[in-house]
């Protein structure tokens, strides 16, 4: 299974847009958003885009409240499984624990990925482009991760 990570989109609807049509064009089935949404039109595409999603709530985005129940909004830190692997989702950087085997984090608009056994430490840097030029997102293939040689012996 794919998994797109985004985070950081803020304002940029159209960057966001742009990343959520390449990771689907590009396999995923299913899309994390972690954290700083910050517009809803963003929610609206990852509601409209044709596949599972979540999106954490990021310290910009409290002025989405108010839409919870009208998207998959969760709060931080969100724990939750796919294909057996355990996921941990937060948007600040404060739960670095390896209490699952995916933690993924956003908010320092820096791209970051190591393995500490046995988890998988995930940041997806920043889409909206604030800090380089260019977007950044994730896309992990959990079936790939999950095998003995790739990840950790359950």
């Amino acid at each position: 299974m794919k998994i797109g990570i985004i985070s950081d989109t803020h304002k940029r609807v159209k960057r966001a847009a742009r990343a959520i049509n390449v990771l689907i064009n590009d396999g995923a089935e299913f899309i994390i958003h972690a954290g700083d949404i910050v517009e809803l039109d963003i929610l609206e595409l990852l509601k409209n885009c044709g596949i599972k999603y979540v999106a954490v709530y990021g310290n910009n985005d409290s002025h989405l409240a108010e839409q919870h129940s009208n998207y998959n909004l969760v709060q931080e830190p969100y724990y939750f499984k796919l294909k057996d692997t355990r996921f941990k989702l937060m948007h600040l950087p404060f739960y670095l624990t390896p209490d699952a085997d995916v933690v993924i984090s956003g908010h320092t608009h820096i791209f970051h990925s190591e393995f500490k056994k046995p988890t998988l430490f995930l940041n997806p840097g920043e889409v909206c482009g604030r800090n380089k030029p260019i977007s950044e997102w994730i896309m992990l293939d959990i079936e790939k991760i999950t095998k003995k040689e790739y990840f950790y012996d359950r």
